[in-house]
């Protein structure tokens, strides 16, 4: 089984048996979380405005105009073994400018696309496949865009009925240009566009590896954000080598969580958003007593992370960012130090208790690309 087409260290490392990975998956898809199954952060955000990371992991919203609320929905093929979707549904309507975009993208890193012999003569051909539903009919455009050396090819595809599941298979010739940075960093954006100004349409599409030129982009594409009867649902995403679709790989859920924790993990329950104020679910807990004023806490990550990731602290009481609560309900103030790919130090100083007590908080960890 071709293990290295993914790193499967960190599932080893946390105690995963790798000979049931190896018996059980092909890791052929390069997606992560393309059956829209985890989503730590929340299972719905209204008033999408910006670019972000909102709900489904992995999966990051690009926007420069409109509000969508971005949901995981449970609306989904019927009979393909699917149980959640992707689903954008537009709130407030807005006119594209010009260097104006809507894209749904995930990224990914380049030590996990070697295999791809990208910049070589055996460059591979890959395929990428998903179910699509959306209100607006007509041309849409999906971009394999390679951030390490500015390099872009375009494939479009036909939404042919309103608000009817339908599958797309698009393949794209491998590039002889190029190789991807064999590391931790952003390589290779997989876009599906939603909407585009004149600025990435006024050309010819670019359907083979060029020099990325913003008007050869997303020649053709539709309007997707322009009504508030507007949505738009994906899932089955598979992105693997080869000239066609296999069928989408369906990965214990255990080890789709720990493949999106590596970029991002969060404390609160799962379907609890994160900064909301419930207690259940909060890991860190200091125990400190009268006599004393510092308390940390050494806490490791469910998977070695991506990077040294982003420590965000909250309140299990307020929801309020950079503080926890004592058993009584008291807030004092929280902080993390010494964080590292593997583990982070949640600390309390110069914090007084009044009677022996456990000081404890929510937090984030993020390493997205």
């Amino acid at each position: 089984m071709a293990l290295s087409k993914i790193d499967v260290a960190n599932m080893v490392e946390n105690e995963m048996p790798q000979a049931n990975i190896a018996d059980n998956v092909n890791f052929r898809n390069i997606i992560i979380n393309g059956d829209m199954s985890i989503a730590q952060r929340t299972t719905s955000q209204a008033s999408v405005t910006s670019t972000g990371y909102y709900t489904i992991d992995k999966w990051n919203w690009q926007a420069d105009y409109g509000t969508v609320t971005l949901s995981q929905s449970t609306d989904v093929p019927t009979g393909q073994g699917f149980s959640k979707s992707f689903k954008a549904d537009v709130t407030t309507a807005g006119t594209v400018s010009s260097s104006g975009s809507v894209i749904l993208r995930q990224k990914v890193e380049g030590q996990n696309l070697q295999y791809l012999k990208k910049g070589t003569s055996s460059a591979e051909s890959t395929t990428l496949s998903f179910w699509i539903k959306s209100t607006k009919t007509g041309t849409y455009i999906c971009e394999l865009f390679d951030a390490d050396n500015t390099r872009q090819i375009s494939k479009a595809y036909t939404v042919s009925s309103a608000d009817t599941w339908e599958k797309k298979e698009l393949t794209f010739a491998g590039d002889t240009t190029g190789a991807f940075g064999n590391d931790n960093g952003n390589s290779l954006q997989i876009h599906w566009y939603l909407s585009a100004g004149s600025d990435f349409k006024s050309g010819t599409l670019s359907t083979t590896w060029t020099a990325s030129t913003n008007a050869n982009r997303a020649v053709g594409q539709v309007d997707a954000q322009d009504n508030t009867s507007n949505n738009i649902y994906l899932t089955g995403v598979q992105f693997e080598v080869g000239q066609v679709a296999s069928d989408f790989e369906f990965l214990p859920v255990d080890i789709n969580l720990r493949r999106c924790q590596r970029y991002f993990y969060t404390t609160y329950d799962a379907g609890t958003a994160v900064g909301t104020a419930p207690s259940n679910g909060d890991v860190p807990q200091l125990f400190m007593n009268a006599t004393c004023n510092y308390g940390g806490l050494l806490l490791f990550h469910p998977v070695p992370m991506r990077d040294a990731p982003t420590i965000v602290i909250y309140n299990p009481q307020t929801g309020a960012t950079g503080s926890g609560t004592t058993d009584g309900n008291v807030t004092k103030n929280m902080a993390s130090s010494k964080i590292n790919e593997k583990s982070v130090h949640v600390n309390a100083n110069g914090v007084s208790v009044s009677t022996d007590a456990s000081l404890k908080c929510h937090i984030t960890a993020s390493a997205e690309l």
